[in-house]
């Protein structure tokens, strides 16, 4: 029979912070009648964000399109939503419950292309662009293909999301780690970076790409367009692909902060040389349709006979979900004015981006009020990267450990510290050491996306508990 000694000892190795022990915990005391406030992931419709009319309107009639044409319709749906479905359905008569091509429905395809155009004002080509079960399955393909040998390497954000690093341990590539500027608003810095790939190289490591979030999970900045053309310069200096995971760019709240593409910063640039993938979703966002698995990936700069490897790739999987494409194009083609919907779709859409926005506010400046805590105010994104500090027992000193050691010693002190939360508040985030964070320090990652008067209780609990731990660390 099989056991864990005879199963992939990569699979062992992998660690996903975001469902780690400490859900596991959490949803054994849900089980027990314990409330839970979970925070661990950007989950919005768990957490009573409720879906927009427009998505699940049109994919009620899609579903069963009896109802397309029964005159009951007219009483429930807007003429709009009617003509929308039967459009799709004439673009795709088969229906939600058949294969499509490999790379996704085709007037899908345009319609991402038209909606890239429109947001950068810029080409962009369908026969380039490919829908998948979420950014994550995206991610997972172009990483597929980039690792070539057991020393390619990936340069990865640290604090990073763990997709990338449990995906890498996954398919035996190395992680070239590279410190974000927690001082400079989590921004990319040109000196860490030369310093990353460097000490790669010289470890024997083959940088083949640098992956970038933005947004920033779990960190909420918002990259500059300084930024963002600093890392396409260096990218091409080391000959690396770039992965532009880009799935929050319409969770922007700060003032003065606004998202720009990579895609838009390298056309600007004339910047053909370098082979760039850029990723998005229907799972963030005002959406949040996470359930649905909907999302795409856009390449540019990319040989013919490479293409065309990637699209064998994913043609292994036959497709990715219909309804997942469906909602990715309903996310890119919303309701337009004049149309029967668009009142209520901007209503709803308006409600949750403020709703978020204040929600952000109030954690970001509430926490920074707590004694030994201190937060950036989320500028986009779903969450808040929380630095806390806690006192050490006598003759401790994580700068003199090992990497090794400092890694497992914090790893330690931040576990059992949101462990602690979780028994004793029931909220439920994940430690910092399940992202990475510098030498020497300790965070803690929650969303923004609990209900308003949730995240007001939210606070108040995290201020009660954080001051009652470091007096007990304190008196033992």
């Amino acid at each position: 029979m099989i056991n864990i000694k005879n199963i992939n000892s990569r699979l062992i190795e992998a660690q996903y912070a975001v469902r780690g022990k400490i859900v596991l915990r959490a949803q054994e005391l849900e089980e027990k009648g314990k409330k839970i406030i979970y925070c661990n992931i950007g989950n919005p419709q768990a957490l009573k964000q409720k879906p927009l009319t427009y998505i699940r309107q049109v994919l009620s009639l899609l579903e069963y399109p009896d109802l397309i044409n029964n005159p009951a319709a007219e009483k429930f749906y807007p003429k709009d939503i009617v003509a929308k479905a039967k459009y799709i359905l004439e673009k795709n008569p088969t229906g939600t419950g058949a294969y499509t091509q490999s790379a996704g429905i085709t007037f899908i395809r345009q319609a991402i292309a038209d909606f890239i155009k429109k947001r950068d004002g810029i080409p962009a080509d369908k026969d380039k662009i490919i829908l998948t079960d979420g950014a994550s399955k995206g991610v997972q393909s172009v990483l597929t293909v980039l690792l070539k040998n057991p020393n390619d390497g990936v340069m990865i954000p640290i604090p990073q999301y763990p997709l990338y690093s449990a995906t890498l341990t996954l398919y035996g590539g190395k992680l070239i780690g590279y410190y974000l500027d927690e001082e400079n608003s989590w921004q990319l810095n040109e000196k860490v970076l030369e310093e990353s790939i460097i000490k790669a190289k010289s470890g024997g490591i083959n940088p083949v790409a640098i992956a970038v979030i933005n947004p920033g999970n779990p960190t909420g900045a918002v990259l500059s367009v300084d930024n963002i053309k600093m890392i396409i310069k260096f990218a091409k200096r080391y000959n690396l692909s770039l992965l532009a995971d880009e799935v929050y760019q319409e969770n922007v709240y700060l003032k003065g902060c606004k998202f720009v593409s990579f895609a838009k910063a390298m056309h600007e640039m004339g910047e053909k040389e370098i082979t760039l993938f850029s990723f998005h979703s229907v799972s963030k966002g005002f959406l949040g349709e996470c359930g649905h698995r909907g999302g795409y990936f856009e390449i540019r700069n990319i040989p013919e006979d490479v293409f065309e490897q990637i699209i064998k790739l994913q043609s292994v999987s036959l497709c990715s979900n219909v309804d997942g494409q469906i909602v990715t194009y309903l996310m890119v083609n919303p309701p337009q004015p004049g149309e029967e919907s668009y009142e209520l779709y901007e209503k709803e859409k308006n409600g949750i981006l403020s709703e978020l926005k204040a929600k952000s506010e109030i954690l970001g400046i509430e926490l920074n009020k707590i004694e030994g805590m201190s937060t950036d105010v989320p500028q986009g994104a779903m969450y808040a990267y929380v630095k806390f500090e806690l006192p050490h027992k006598k003759g401790v000193d994580p700068l003199a450990m090992s990497e090794d050691e400092r890694l497992k010693y914090e790893a330690k002190r931040d576990s059992d510290y949101c462990m602690s939360l979780l028994e004793e508040t029931g909220i439920c985030v994940v430690p910092g050491s399940g992202f990475g964070q510098m030498p020497g320090t300790l965070h803690f990652r929650t969303t923004i996306l609990p209900p308003r008067n949730e995240i007001e209780d939210l606070v108040r609990l995290i201020k009660d508990f954080h001051l009652g731990y470091v007096k007990r660390m304190k008196e033992n």
